[in-house]
């Protein structure tokens, strides 16, 4: 059996998750998803409970997911990527890495992913961030003196910036996993306007909190789950729910709570502290203390990571272990066939935690505290320790 493996946040599963799903499974094949869990990578609370979301993707043609660890998914791009290409080589089952592209073209993110590696690029990438702009511009500038524009553009596109995180992530591990790259159907990642029946899934995620309708944008099952979760308060979550939580630990914190935070330099935490003064609402935070260098979404992480707890340590090495979301009978196949290969311990329920020591331990640490805190921003708030009790999703 071949098994494809895909790194997602399915927020919520939508068409063009589908689409990607159909267009890279064959009949026989096994595909296994490492999913963001409460927290998503726009660092912000999921709009659906993960195992909810694992239910849709497995309705959807997932066979297996395993939940990316928080301080991943709250990392960005390149640690995103690594933490996830991580745990689908651990498998040892994997062949194929499938993502959306912009592009398409699996050959030019290659290429990239090796020309940034360069050590002319990374010293333009330095001297360019002298100048007060974003890493992100600083790569993409760095990659157009010395290769032109042509290469460069693949870095303005979201997908493929992540592809080209993929497809490095790969390159260090050694892995023996072949990346594949689908051309991306329909409207792109952030884009306002709907292309057909294809949507992003921030267009999704505001007609959701806007009350309008969206179910065309799904595939029926997907909107299903989801649907029944609106009726019963278990969606959608609301980031604002925890405005006055976290703008009280703003208040209160000195420039030492953000000491080992990720993505933390240069004082940065000062200017976040002092915004935190004089703002009513954590959108006021984020809009006062970004600058042309520090973006809207690296504040954004910071101030969740440092609320939350996450330290760089949390993703100086990879994952600890393969903890399973959901699966369905060819799932159970993938993971019994993984037994032998697997390079990390498979964690099925929270008592398989405890025997693991140390790095595990703290990883299910900040999982549980996560989950505690996403159950506040439901309609119907949830009680803490649902991380240790909720079941696996099964098809």
């Amino acid at each position: 059996m071949s098994v494809i493996g895909i790194v997602s946040e399915f927020n919520p599963f939508h068409n063009g998750h589908k689409y990607l799903i159909d267009s890279v499974k064959k009949d026989g094949d096994g595909v296994v998803c490492v999913m963001s869990g409460n927290f998503v990578q726009r660092c912000e609370p999921a709009v659906l409970e993960k195992r909810m979301r694992a239910k849709q993707a497995l309705l959807c043609g997932a066979d297996l997911v395993l939940e990316l660890p928080v301080a991943y998914c709250l990392s960005g791009a390149q640690t995103f990527a690594r933490g996830g290409v991580s745990l689908l080589d651990s498998l040892g089952t994997v062949d194929t890495l499938a993502f959306g592209s912009e592009c398409g073209d699996v050959s030019k993110l290659t290429d990239l992913a090796e020309k940034l590696k360069n050590t002319q690029v990374q010293n333009g990438i330095s001297e360019l961030l002298k100048t007060g702009i974003t890493y992100a511009s600083a790569r993409q500038r760095a990659v157009e003196n010395l290769y032109g524009s042509e290469l460069a553009c693949v870095l303005r596109s979201p997908n493929d910036i992540l592809a080209v995180e993929y497809i490095g992530a790969l390159n260090g591990l050694n892995s023996g996993i072949k990346p594949g790259a689908v051309l991306r159907k329909g409207a792109g990642h952030d884009e306002n306007e709907p292309c057909g029946t294809f949507a992003g899934a921030s267009y999704i995620r505001k007609k959701i909190k806007d009350g309008e309708k969206f179910e065309k944008y799904m595939p029926e099952s997907s909107f299903g789950i989801l649907a029944q979760a609106l009726k019963d308060g278990a969606a959608p979550s609301e980031y604002r729910k925890l405005d006055i939580a976290v703008l009280s630990f703003l208040r209160m914190a000195g420039g030492e709570s953000f000491r080992d935070t990720p993505d933390v330099s240069e004082g940065i935490e000062n200017r976040i502290l002092n915004a935190a003064k004089d703002a009513r609402t954590l959108a006021q935070v984020f809009e006062n203390a970004k600058t042309k260098r520090y973006t809207h979404s690296r504040i954004r992480r910071i101030v969740l990571c440092a609320f939350l707890g996450i330290k760089k340590s949390d993703t100086a090495a990879l994952p600890p272990y393969l903890r399973v979301l959901g699966f369905n009978g060819k799932g159970r196949e993938i993971l019994k066939n993984s037994k032998s290969a697997s390079k990390l311990p498979v964690v099925m329920r929270s008592s398989d935690i405890s025997p693991l020591g140390g790095d595990a331990e703290r990883c299910f640490e900040l999982e549980c505290r996560a989950t505690d805190i996403y159950n506040l921003t439901l309609p119907v708030i949830r009680p803490c320790g649902t991380e240790m009790t909720d079941n696996i999703a099964f098809t």
